[in-house]
């Protein structure tokens, strides 16, 4: 049997701030035991893909921008400080940072949540070249792309929390 405090107590920010899509997860029987990252993931996809649209947009915006003002001031979820510093993110030069937080502001405008990509493997000209692509998609086909993206944050967060699967 899964303990529902400790599932989510270690599954709950696999979606960024959004403990809601492990409760749902648990609540619908949808995670067996053995825990492994697949089957966690499935289970947790499966909620936030059953969410409202709104739900998901809350999802998508609870993602910090890449490197912001969050992660100036030190506000970023362990995870996504990881995550970014992995990619250079905090090592940017001041022209560097002035274009990211040119794009952050357009795509944010454009599409009304920050632009998400899951950086492990990616360097900051990898992800400027995908954020200078991405901003010409129309909204809906960057909405779901942006829930792929978070789709695939998730699993790589949960290959660390449950390594050897």
């Amino acid at each position: 049997m899964i303990d529902r405090t400790d599932f989510l107590d270690r599954f709950g920010g696999v979606f960024e701030h959004s403990p809601f899509i492990a409760e749902r997860a648990l609540d619908a029987g949808a995670v067996a035991l053995p825990l492994t990252a697949a089957g966690v993931h499935a289970a947790l996809t499966d909620a936030f893909r059953k969410a409202s649209h709104a739900e998901q947009l809350g999802v998508l915006t609870a993602h910090p921008d890449l490197a912001g003002k969050l992660a100036i001031a030190g506000g970023l979820t362990e995870d996504s400080r990881k995550e970014q510093a992995g990619a250079g993110l905090d090592r940017l030069s001041p022209a560097e940072h002035a274009r990211f937080t040119e794009l952050n502001t357009a795509y944010m405008e454009k599409f009304g949540f920050p632009f998400i990509i899951a950086v492990k493997g990616l360097d900051k000209d990898d992800i400027l070249a995908a954020f200078e692509r991405r901003i010409g998609n129309s909204t809906d086909d960057e909405f779901e792309t942006a829930k792929s993206q978070v789709e695939r944050i998730a699993l790589l967060r949960l290959n660390a929390l449950l390594p050897g699967d």
